[in-house]
């Protein structure tokens, strides 16, 4: 998130290690932003080799209780900015025969009922995907998406606090998720995110790959 203490505490970590990092704070919303940022990293780095899309919110903006005015906001919101950010990046990202991840939710297969905005922004994030692969191929631009389900960040922390009992509704929660009945982690899904914009997964394009534990597939009777 835009949380500019915990990124530069990372990039402090990245550096210690030996590492390059830097950051460009950006409003995705608006499309002259998203060029700036691509324009930053570029002016810092000199190139890009990939581009992962993770920014969204699932503002709960459902069909009943819904309008024309935030349903089209929550596209904006979780959808047009990966668009931009892919279109930009792509000069730099054909120089270098580079990869792109998007970062899509579950609401896509499974729905969830109040959150229409939300859930079609992530289907077109997996239409865009599979599209996207299409269209890159003369260029041997790999483009796949990672599917999160149910995965513990800070934000899903805030939100699960917001509860009432939210130790009870958190028990809720995991014990749906087929394998070890726990939450995704943060690490898990950053750990696919380096496989796929690795040479590790070089035949690998237009793929949607659920880190989820089973949850989106597996029988929740298990």
């Amino acid at each position: 998130g835009r949380n500019k203490a915990n990124i530069v505490s990372v990039i402090s970590e990245i550096e210690k290690e030996g590492g390059q990092a830097g950051y460009a704070f950006a409003e995705l919303t608006d499309p002259q932003k998203c060029k700036e940022a691509v324009d930053s990293c570029i002016a810092r780095f000199g190139r890009i080799d990939g581009l992962v899309n993770n920014a969204g919110v699932n503002d709960s903006v459902g069909l009943e209780d819904g309008n024309h005015e935030d349903f089209m906001r929550s596209i904006s919101r979780n959808l047009t900015h990966y668009y931009m950010m892919a279109h930009y990046a792509l000069p730099e990202l054909k120089r270098n025969k580079g990869a792109i991840v998007n970062i899509g939710s579950k609401t896509s297969v499974t729905g969830q009922g109040g959150t229409s905005g939300y859930a079609a922004a992530n289907g077109g994030r997996n239409a865009l995907t599979r599209e996207w692969a299409v269209e890159l191929l003369p260029y041997s631009i790999r483009v796949n998406a990672v599917i999160v389900a149910e995965c513990y960040t800070p934000l899903y922390d805030r939100w699960i606090k917001s509860f009432p009992n939210p130790e009870e509704r958190l028990g809720k929660i995991t014990e749906k998720i087929p394998l070890e009945n726990r939450m995704t982690t943060a690490e898990e899904i950053a750990d696919m995110v380096a496989f796929l914009l690795s040479e590790k997964s070089s035949h690998t394009t237009g793929q949607l790959i659920f880190v989820d534990g089973g949850y989106s597939h597996l029988d929740r009777a298990l």
